[in-house]
């Protein structure tokens, strides 16, 4: 999946091993409402849009994966939305994603950020401090053991090699190379605004914040300590767009470090096929070439 200022796209390889793009128009919620691009603001926003796209990346990969086609109106530009006869499709699909989204959400916090907490208070810790300290500790852990377990599946291996392939795509094109295998093979499948470095930066920027709020002690101030979670996502954000600003200061490339050490186990070298779907990805966001053709 690629996305660009006003469009996004996710091509897919079908069974039959064509090469099936679907593009839309997308309409930031900032543009809308100018306030939620303010720093920290934006941040936040763009992790829930990013997700709403996400999942609607996996429905069209699933879909594709079970069919094998698209009918003809889905392989067109743009789709905007259901024709008339069918609303009611239309906003059951809507109520589904946004479900989708929030269970999304809801896990991850409960997994990342609450099991940690409850884990925390159970160690008896006093100190403020040293309490969140230990939390950040546990959710790091939690985070790393989630990607090694997932590593290990081959189905998870085959979407780790897709995202190296999605990097050194991207790489190529700042670059201003020609979007074929021959020069997209040559980028590293490591990109500083990797989304695995945006929630590794997000976790450790948590133990901070989480600092300041001191020890909780009872549900409200559990709560509370979850609802700084947009906030800490927004502080993340600004983060990853400051190491991109400034790529060879030593304290920036200090702090996305981490993230790029990460996706030694979230990315994966990969294949010519696999380069050329994230070619065309790339280019149906970005308008480079009307069609994709079906792949030799």
């Amino acid at each position: 999946m690629m996305r660009s200022a006003d469009k996004w796209a996710v091509a897919v390889r079908s069974p039959k091993g064509d090469i099936l793009v679907k593009r839309e128009s997308w309409h930031p919620i900032g543009r809308r409402f100018g306030f939620l691009e303010l720093p920290i603001l934006r941040g936040a926003v763009i992790v829930i849009e990013t997700l709403i796209l996400g999942v609607k990346a996996l429905s069209f990969s699933a879909d594709v994966a079970s069919t094998g086609v698209l009918e003809p109106q889905e392989s067109q530009d743009c789709l905007e939305g259901n024709s008339q006869g069918e609303k009611e499709k239309g906003i059951m699909w809507s109520l589904s994603l946004a479900g989708t989204v929030i269970f999304s959400l809801l896990l991850g916090i409960t997994l990342f950020f609450y099991l940690p907490l409850l884990l925390t208070e159970m160690l008896k810790i006093e100190n403020p401090y040293w309490f969140n300290m230990v939390d950040g500790v546990i959710r790091v852990i939690f985070f790393l053991v989630y990607l090694f377990i997932i590593s290990r599946w081959k189905e998870i291996r085959r979407v780790f090699e897709y995202h190296g392939a999605e990097h050194q795509t991207i790489a190529a094109y700042e670059d201003r190379k020609e979007l074929i295998w021959g020069n997209i093979r040559n980028y590293s499948r490591f990109h500083k605004r990797c989304g695995t470095s945006f929630i590794l930066i997000l976790m450790l920027v948590s133990i901070f914040v989480f600092m300041l709020l001191g020890k909780p002690s009872d549900w409200l101030e559990r709560l509370i300590r979850m609802l700084f979670i947009p906030l800490i996502g927004g502080v993340s954000y600004e983060l990853i767009k400051l190491g991109d600003r400034f790529p060879r200061n030593f304290l920036t490339r200090l702090m996305i470090a981490p993230g790029l050490w990460l996706q030694s186990i979230t990315t994966l070298a990969p294949d010519e096929k696999q380069v050329e779907v994230a070619a065309a990805a790339l280019k149906a966001a970005l308008d480079l070439e009307e069609e994709t053709a079906p792949a030799a």
